[in-house]
């Protein structure tokens, strides 16, 4: 997709951004940045940039608790995967296998 400019709006502004992205998705970027500084603004009555200093930091740490969940939930997925993988390749196939106490002639127990 070719990069293009979008204008959108956040803390009363307007900001041009280039991206490959969909506007659809850069609006909820937006959206969702402009969301978050009137819940911090409202919240603590601070000054303009210090609300958005904490918001960057609070974004921040969800992306980053999000990225470490993720990289987590990876490496679960990849030692189960193993898992199976190996106990799969421990099995022989069923004519190379030896039959199970209950399969043998009584001859043979």
């Amino acid at each position: 997709m070719e990069k293009q400019k979008i204008t959108v709006r956040v803390a009363e502004k307007n900001y041009t951004l280039v991206s490959s992205d969909s506007p659809e998705y850069l609006r909820r970027v937006a959206a969702l940045v402009d969301r978050r500084l009137k819940e911090m603004e409202i919240a603590s009555g601070m000054p303009a940039q210090q609300v958005m200093a904490l918001t960057c930091f609070n974004l921040a740490d969800e992306l980053l608790k999000a990225k470490d969940e993720n990289t987590a939930l990876k490496r679960g997925c990849r030692k189960a995967w193993l898992l199976r993988r190996r106990a799969c390749r421990r099995r022989k196939p069923p004519e190379q296998r030896k039959p199970s106490r209950h399969q043998r002639k009584p001859a043979e127990r």
